[in-house]
């Protein structure tokens, strides 16, 4: 197995172009439905154990009291003219102070910043947003609406309806995605980039097709091509999926911490089902799943911003080749640190470490060069 997939690739990059995109949506489609076969197994299976609960959820009606916790900021709206999207975010600290933009990941919202939130807004402006699809921003439910270009948009329109012409973006899993992606097309907009367990787009594509063993741990990507069963299996037995996702063993919040770290409160738990759980929610997280093949391989791909990599040793998703890997896209200045014994899900299981590492990244440089808001 090792082998067979890189020979494969190789083999179709020799092929006329016509003959290759053939090949290429093949193995895609081809291996969505291997995962679908295998969602429908489990699914089958679960209505044998649990035949009166398997399809019992609710939409959680009222949010919990984490939500509203003053500390974290001002709950704002803004709607974008361009895409006629409203966006939903939450904001901190002085106005006028450089921005500070957070950009969450999969399967998350605004909340996953909170600890970054009350950290930073002593020295910036913080706005952590809902992207679109996600928590009380609009959910297009057209899987086009999901495109790049409409994601790097949507940021770009943000920064600037705030009043800014540049910022520090941070970004988390898809939404460090979008922040290479934003970095890369708008180069002159980001003072500095903080990415979180999230590789150079150009590098995940390369890496995937040349490890198996990476290819099968992101097999989520193949399955959640399919339409409507993905939300079905999110959704079935109360959300059981979510929540193993985020407790579970082997890809919780704080798995396997060798040292002090974080672990999701049961409240925090009920944020993210609450948020997940309204009507539209899954369909606007997955969709962003649904456009990646269409969208690679990138035609830039060099970032220009100093860029901080931070990296959980145990993601239970990324595998730790790929974030060297990105030094050979970056045209600045490259800060690499590996977390010991921190998962996926890093800021917020291990945010003291994480915020002394953005502290120190975000102060080198200062005196002798000013940044300007």
């Amino acid at each position: 197995m090792a082998r067979v997939l890189p020979n494969l690739v190789s083999f179709l990059s020799r092929l006329p172009v016509r003959v290759r995109a053939v090949g290429y949506w093949s193995l895609v489609y081809g291996y969505s439905l291997l995962c679908g076969a295998a969602a429908l197994l489990r699914l089958w299976w679960s209505l044998v154990l649990r035949p009166t609960s398997t399809f019992r959820w609710g939409v959680r009606d009222a949010p919990p009291a984490c939500l509203n916790d003053t500390s974290l900021g001002t709950h704002c709206y803004v709607r974008i003219k361009e895409s006629g999207l409203r966006f939903h975010y939450v904001a901190a600290g002085e106005r006028g102070k450089p921005l500070m933009l957070f950009l969450h990941g999969f399967p998350e919202f605004w909340f996953s910043w909170r600890y970054q939130l009350r950290e930073f807004k002593s020295e910036f402006r913080v706005v952590a947003v809902d992207m679109r699809g996600y928590g009380e921003s609009d959910v297009p439910l057209s899987a086009e609406s999901y495109r790049f270009e409409y994601l790097v948009s949507d940021v770009r329109d943000i920064v600037e309806y705030l009043g800014y012409n540049r910022c520090f973006l941070v970004g988390h899993d898809w939404g460090g995605t979008v922040a290479w992606l934003f970095s890369i097309h708008y180069p002159e907009m980001v003072t500095k980039l903080i990415v979180l367990n999230s590789p150079h787009p150009s590098v995940y594509a390369d890496y995937a097709l040349r490890h198996p063993s990476q290819l099968l741990k992101c097999s989520c990507f193949f399955f959640f091509q399919l339409p409507r069963l993905p939300e079905l299996m999110l959704s079935i037995n109360d959300f059981k999926a979510l929540k193993a996702l985020f407790t579970s063993r082997s890809t919780g919040i704080g798995t396997g911490l060798g040292r002090k770290g974080r672990w999701l409160s049961s409240e925090d738990l009920e944020a993210y089902l609450y948020a997940l759980s309204q009507p539209g929610a899954l369909t606007g997280a997955l969709n962003y799943y649904r456009n990646v093949f269409s969208s690679l391989p990138l035609t830039q791909q060099c970032v220009r911003s100093p860029v901080l990599l931070l990296w959980g040793e145990r993601d239970a998703f990324l595998e730790q080749g790929m974030a060297e890997a990105c030094r050979l896209f970056i045209r600045n200045h490259f800060r690499l640190n590996i977390i010991s014994g921190a998962g996926h899900w890093l800021q917020q299981d291990q945010p003291d470490i994480v915020n002394t590492l953005m502290w120190t990244f975000i102060k080198e440089g200062e005196g002798r060069k000013s940044h300007r808001n």
